[in-house]
């Protein structure tokens, strides 16, 4: 009862639906790429520039408003928007030759991409429960091409296997994207880095649509079944965007990629009752090995996570200890000096010394200065 009453926290019920919220979001994201192949249209550039375009106008101007100075280089951001926008663009162009549910499974492809590239660039260190996530996940990702190049029916695309390579790299770039923002976000604000990732996407993808997509954006008919994927798939993507640090700060990354998760589970419904199309049975097996990977892994960063905090807590002790040692050292020396001020009685000794009675025919010690008024008064 006490861990069920821990697990229906107020912030824990928030995290889970906040994290199946995301998950929809890159659900229909792909829904959205997905009928714009359906209907011919190839501008995966275009897709995404109108998100970019969203990102800067809200977010600049909170940074405008602020009037602060960018604290990280400005080519920083060129090259983080360029990486960005490429990612997008070869995973949205993975639709028109592979199947949503293929590029929603090999998008998982990211997390060991950033394992390594985090383990090269930021010396992370990670625990063997991580490193057998990856693996599992990896099998996982080798069974969704097998099943694409073993199916029979063609459905999914018309060349999968290139999809399926468009979306790995495109994943391994997102995975430049999470690190490069990883290190950002330990020195900038999170206004900046979406204010300048929506600037510089939106310059680099304006560039890449006039020299790739023109005459593809003159041959669209827009009529409302074109307009409708392009702002959905727009929408979606800000909010996405925006959200993703909300959940993050609340529930954690463990959080986040199990909601995730749930994003394939989706794409699968989406294929079966919205296009009506069979789902090859290798589909579930891989399916089932990426989320039980992502479990594992998902689980090893909350071991890392409390490990963490125990490390943070135990130097945070030694640092009090040490203190408190050091201000008992100074109690007591300056429990010294003034024990040994009070008892020498500070200027009478310095000025009045004391000297036996007996000179004077007594048997107590007597002060020179009363002797000396006894004379002077016979």
């Amino acid at each position: 009862m006490a861990n069920l009453k821990k697990l229906c926290t107020k912030n824990t019920l928030i995290g889970l639906g906040l994290g199946q919220f995301l998950s929809l979001l890159i659900t229909s994201t792909g829904f959205s790429s997905s009928e714009l192949a359906r209907k011919g249209i190839n501008a995966p550039t275009s897709q995404s520039f109108a998100n970019y375009v969203l990102l800067a106008i809200v977010y600049g101007s909170v940074l405008i408003y602020r009037k602060e100075k960018l604290k990280a280089k400005w080519w920083y951001y060129i090259l983080l928007g360029l990486v960005d926008v490429e990612a997008n663009f070869l995973v949205v162009k993975a639709y028109q030759y592979t199947s949503l549910t293929s590029v929603m499974l090999l998008d998982c492809f990211t997390i060991p991409s950033v394992i390594v590239l985090t383990w090269l660039f930021l010396k992370t260190k990670y625990r063997y429960k991580k490193f057998a996530g990856v693996a599992i996940c990896l099998i996982g990702l080798v069974m969704v091409v097998f099943s694409d190049v073993h199916a029979s029916d063609r459905a999914g695309g018309s060349h999968p296997i290139k999809g399926d390579l468009l979306v790995i790299v495109g994943s391994m770039l997102y995975a430049v994207t999470n690190v490069s923002e990883e290190f950002l976000v330990k020195n900038v604000d999170r206004v900046e880095i979406m204010a300048m990732l929506g600037l510089f996407g939106a310059v680099v993808s304006a560039c890449q649509i006039s020299i790739l997509e023109r005459e593809e954006l003159r041959s669209i008919h827009w009529s409302a079944g074109a307009v409708l994927p392009f702002t959905g798939f727009a929408a979606a993507m800000f909010v996405f965007y925006s959200s993703v640090p909300i959940l993050l700060k609340l529930s954690g990354s463990t959080m986040l990629n199990l909601s995730l998760l749930t994003s394939d589970m989706w794409a699968v419904l989406i294929r079966i009752f919205a296009y009506h199309e069979k789902v090859d049975w290798m589909y579930f097996i891989a399916f089932f090995a990426v989320a039980v990977g992502l479990v594992i892994y998902s689980w090893g960063s909350k071991d890392d996570e409390s490990e963490t905090r125990t490390e943070i807590s135990e130097n945070t002790n030694d640092q009090n200890k040490e203190k408190d040692e050091e201000l008992g050292i100074g109690d007591q020396d300056r429990g010294s000096a003034v024990g040994s001020y009070k008892t020498g009685d500070g200027k009478n000794d310095c000025c009045t010394p004391t000297v036996p009675a007996e000179k004077f025919g007594s048997g107590s010690t007597t002060n020179i200065n009363d002797d000396s008024q006894e004379r002077i008064s016979r």
